[in-house]
C-alpha cells in the first residue's frame, strides 16, 4: 500500500505544478464591465471559435487539472486514512 501513496503523492506534485505553470500563463480577460457598457460584441469570429485557440486550449487543460487534483485530493486523503 506504501507504493501506491508514494505513486499518488508524485502524480499530485506532476498536478500541482502542471495547474500552478498553467495559471500563471493565461491571459487576463479584459470583458468585465467596461465590456458591457461599451457593448462589446460576442457575436464576432474569435469569439465563436475561441475553444479552439491556445487560450481555449490551456482553459480546458486547466479545467481538467483541476478536476484531476480535487479527485486526487480526496483519493489521497481516503488512501492515508485507511
Amino acid at each position: 500500500m506504501d507504493v501506491v501513496k508514494y505513486i499518488l503523492m508524485a502524480i499530485y506534485a506532476i498536478v500541482c505544478v502542471a495547474l500552478i505553470v498553467l495559471i500563471l500563463k493565461q491571459n487576463k480577460e479584459d470583458g468585465g464591465a467596461s465590456g458591457t457598457i461599451v457593448g462589446a460584441s460576442a457575436n464576432n469570429f474569435y469569439e465563436k471559435n475561441k475553444g479552439k485557440t491556445t487560450e481555449g486550449k490551456m482553459k480546458r487543460a486547466t479545467i481538467a487539472l483541476m478536476v484531476t487534483f480535487a479527485v486526487l485530493t480526496i483519493v489521497l486523503g481516503i488512501v492515508y486514512v485507511v
